[in-house]
């Protein structure tokens, strides 16, 4: 399917109900997953408004950021602006490569992430699973520059972002 067409297949109700975040489907049945939670943190705060995903995303704190959001041109839009995916394959590779830095400096072998990057790809879609509406995402990530493989696998198993969509994330929506 054209990802203009998967973008523009609708949503239903289906969607918000049952066991979003807490299940990960594989074919002919569903495998219960744990949940991260957190004993102490550090919050970031950020809101979306305006017509869909042309909005403007806003972040606050240390260093706020405000932007112009826009659907992309494989999809139909414009592409004008970023989009939520390109927002998250940024995050997740700069955190990534932290983690990377910091999984090498615990094995004494800072040197060997000191020039690496960190390429990730975030894929979006619909689920192959035929009763799961809605999105997904898929990620990919490409270490370069770093040879060792279990500073990789330690890095991987230490970032935040890795952890949130390997173990799920403890999410709460709410009414205001």
């Amino acid at each position: 399917m054209h990802p203009a067409q998967v973008l523009r297949r609708p949503l239903t109700a289906r969607v918000m109900k049952g066991a979003v975040g807490r299940y990960t489907h594989f074919p002919n049945k569903f495998h219960q997953r744990s949940i991260i939670t957190l004993k102490d943190h550090v919050y970031f705060k950020a809101t979306a408004g305006g017509p869909g995903r042309n909005g403007i995303v806003k972040s606050y704190g240390d260093s706020p950021l405000e932007l112009k959001m826009s659907m992309p041109k494989v999809a139909g839009g414009k592409g004008d602006g970023p989009n939520p995916e390109q927002l998250l394959a940024m995050g997740y590779s700069s955190c990534f490569l932290g983690a990377l830095q910091l999984a090498a400096a615990r094995a004494s072998k800072k040197e060997m992430a000191e020039n690496a990057k960190v390429h990730t790809v975030v894929f979006l879609g619909h689920p192959d699973a035929p009763n799961m509406d809605g999105f997904g995402l898929r990620a990919e990530v490409i270490v370069e520059g770093c040879p060792d493989d279990a500073i990789i696998a330690s890095a991987h198993e230490f970032c935040p972002y890795s952890r949130a969509l390997q173990y799920g994330a403890d999410v709460s929506v709410m009414k205001a």
